[in-house]
């Protein structure tokens, strides 16, 4: 069975992963933790991860979808050209790519959203001053998916790791997440 790459770096949001990574469990999806090199990253909230390889080391055919959190400062990021990269690398017609908060910021640099619907964890009114997203495919909505691209804002973490869970077709208890 084919990876979910979980793209992780210096400050990502875990809680935003909580979800996600709890579907793809039960689902039993193999899970690839992917860093920029192979040393400790630290989330916001402090945990701290050792990626399982680094964004140069990935089998790009061993992977059909690719999980980015968002993170405390996405402008850190801006300039890190080697993940916009990574991320076009591995973006491709069947590959499911899940974004959410800031993190659609690098798939809107990548080139990704283009011409697809889309949410961000970032103002809207500052979009269209960043330089990367098409302000006319916004969405208010808290999760939004556009054929193989998903994307969401930090607060619906629960319904975006059940959305990538749908995505990828895996059976797992959505009730677990609900508040029933």
């Amino acid at each position: 069975m084919k990876k979910t790459a979980v793209l992780l770096y210096p400050q990502f949001s875990e809680y935003e992963l909580s979800v996600a990574l709890s579907v793809l469990m039960q689902g039993s999806k193999p899970v690839l933790t992917v860093g920029m090199t192979n040393q400790p990253i630290s989330g916001e909230a402090g945990l701290t991860c050792i990626p399982d390889t680094t964004i140069y080391d990935v089998t790009i055919d061993e992977v059909d979808s690719l999980l980015l959190p968002g993170c405390l400062d996405i402008g850190a990021l801006a300039e890190e050209q080697r993940v916009v990269d990574f991320i076009m690398r591995i973006a491709k017609a069947d590959t499911i790519i899940a974004s959410i908060s800031s993190s659609p910021y690098l798939l809107a640099k990548a080139g990704i959203l283009k011409g697809k619907k889309y949410t961000v964890g970032l103002p809207k009114d500052k979009l269209g001053e960043l330089g990367v997203f098409e302000t006319e495919n916004y969405s208010d909505n808290v999760v939004v998916q556009d054929g193989n691209t998903i994307t969401a804002r930090g607060r619906g973490f629960i319904e975006f790791g059940i959305c990538l869970g749908k995505a990828l077709h895996l059976d797992f208890n959505e009730n677990w997440y609900r508040n029933t």
